[in-house]
């Protein structure tokens, strides 16, 4: 949590609610940033994708996956280790419903053995 409020709650909220609009464009074509609660779309996401979004910011992890559209989320790489990168997404699941956990624990587990 200490590190989540030092790092990303100042765009993605003290209560991992997100910027508001978060799902319309910004006149730039990036998006505000979204929620890390259940109303978001983190939790659609495996661990690797998460931890490497992070790591290396939005843009770059996209551009690896050939999708179109413009992220505004910088990378952290130089700023938190990877310890500290899996202490943000623990801290995020931590306040996650079960259900949307177990969702989320599933993705990361199909993740591992896609080839």
């Amino acid at each position: 949590r200490v590190i989540y409020q030092a790092r990303c709650a100042v765009c993605h909220g003290v209560n991992l609610e997100g910027q508001p609009n978060w799902q319309s464009p910004a006149e730039d074509g990036t998006y505000p940033a979204p929620p890390h609660d259940q109303t978001g779309h983190t939790w659609h996401h495996g661990d690797a994708m998460l931890q490497d979004y992070i790591r290396r910011g939005g843009q770059a992890v996209l551009d690896d996956m050939g999708v179109a559209f413009t992220s505004g989320m910088p990378g952290f790489g130089d700023a938190l280790t990877d310890d500290d990168i899996e202490a943000v997404l623990d801290y995020i699941r931590s306040t996650w419903p079960d259900d949307i956990r177990d969702v989320q624990a599933e993705r990361t587990r199909l993740e591992s053995v896609e080839p």
